[in-house]
């Protein structure tokens, strides 16, 4: 091989050095992010003694608030051929967000902030993940390496709010939960300076495809499929209650949940690799079939062996849903900002849906069961998935 085709080999292997920055900051966020993550659900039931069907409502209406409008402001950097400004705005209204929850008493309160940190996500996520996609490379590299980097931060965060809780007791008031929110606001503010002064602007042509809604045929039929699949993804707190209803405390759950981003983080990154070199499609099948045993686990668990494997299926499963899906949209779409959002969109508005099904179902039947629908959805979205998009 010629020099230069080994410089362009070489070139080709390299991780853009925008989608390095993005990681960075994404690191940052999701530090301050996971931080406080994993005591959410032991703070609404405990602190603010919120029932389970209320829980369920309010972590499903927070997690899908932020898809409304990701279609909106992913359409909205196409026209405008910007990314960043949206990235630097969302990242900004949850650094403050996280601020004002350790002011938070009341289960309304908390549901208004929460809003606000969601919605910030929802300005934020597709213009810069169509910066990704424009930024270089291929899109299965530099999303896992996005991904990689961004669960690093979901490993982090919640060893330094492990060890948070342990330094303020084993026992927390509603002191040491609030003295967690506001230290998570260092490295979400540093999340803020890093994208502000290093991440340049590659957007593409300003106004793009104003004729048309910017999804391909191909899009539209994934987007129906996503859609079943968002049916069965309940809310992550599900996961950590049945952590309590197996009578383990705060400190084994954050350890669980720890476990499973680290196992995410392992995968995203060779599963992006991977879906460079077989094509997304087999892996996106295999995603919804992890998914589907992932809940199947979760449903039988009685013991903490048993809970392990099921945090690890879990961690797999994130790593291919969480990663491939993105790249996809963006290949098969001329406006990728509008394709991406539009794929959030879609699944965290179903999130709802399911997170309140599966706390229905909770209350009405079992714990169990709601693990047992998440599993049946999954299975109705591969088989719906291998079918359609032959």
């Amino acid at each position: 091989m010629t020099k230069e085709g080994k410089e362009t080999k070489r070139e080709g292997t390299k991780v853009p050095k925008n989608v390095v920055f993005l990681g960075l900051t994404s690191f940052l966020n999701d530090t301050s992010s996971e931080m406080i993550k994993p005591i959410i659900p032991s703070y609404l039931r405990v602190i603010l003694g919120v029932s389970p069907t209320l829980g369920g409502l309010i972590m499903g209406l927070v997690e899908s608030l932020s898809s409304l409008t990701r279609v909106i402001f992913g359409r909205a950097s196409d026209r405008a051929g910007r990314r960043k400004v949206f990235a630097i705005a969302g990242y900004s209204m949850s650094t403050v967000s996280r601020a004002l929850l350790a002011l938070t008493s009341s289960w309304i309160w908390f549901l208004g902030v929460r809003i606000m940190d969601s919605l910030g996500k929802g300005v934020r996520t597709a213009p810069r993940d169509a910066l990704i996609a424009e930024s270089g490379g291929k899109t299965g590299r530099s999303f896992g390496f996005h991904r990689m980097m961004d669960t690093m931060g979901a490993v982090v965060g919640p060893v330094i709010g492990l060890l948070l809780l342990r330094h303020l007791g084993k026992n927390p008031t509603i002191t040491t939960y609030h003295t967690i929110f506001l230290i998570s606001v260092i490295p979400a503010s540093l999340a803020v300076a890093v994208i502000a002064l290093t991440v340049r602007e590659v957007g593409g042509e300003r106004g793009g495809d104003r004729d048309g809604n910017g999804l391909s045929r191909e899009a539209k039929t994934f987007l129906l499929i996503a859609g079943i699949a968002a049916l069965g993804r309940y809310s992550y707190a599900f996961t950590l209650w049945k952590v309590q209803a197996l009578g383990y405390s705060l400190i084994v759950g954050t350890f669980l949940y720890t476990l499973l981003n680290v196992v995410y983080a392992s995968l995203a990154y060779p599963f992006g690799l991977y879906s460079d070199r077989i094509g997304k499609r087999p892996l996106i099948a295999v995603g919804f079939g992890v998914g589907a045993i992932t809940a199947l686990l979760f449903a039988v668990s009685w013991n903490l062996a048993t809970l392990l494997i099921a945090f690890v299926a879990y961690g797999v499963f994130m790593a291919l849903d969480d990663t491939i899906p993105r790249a996809y949209m963006t290949d098969v779409s001329p406006s990728r900002g509008t394709a991406v959002g539009a794929y959030h969109t879609v699944r965290g508005t179903l999130l709802f849906p399911a997170s309140l099904i599966c706390g229905v179902i909770w209350s009405s039947v079992s714990l169990p069961a709601a693990f047992v629908y998440a599993a049946a959805m999954n299975v109705i979205a591969m088989l719906t998935f291998l079918f359609l998009m032959r």
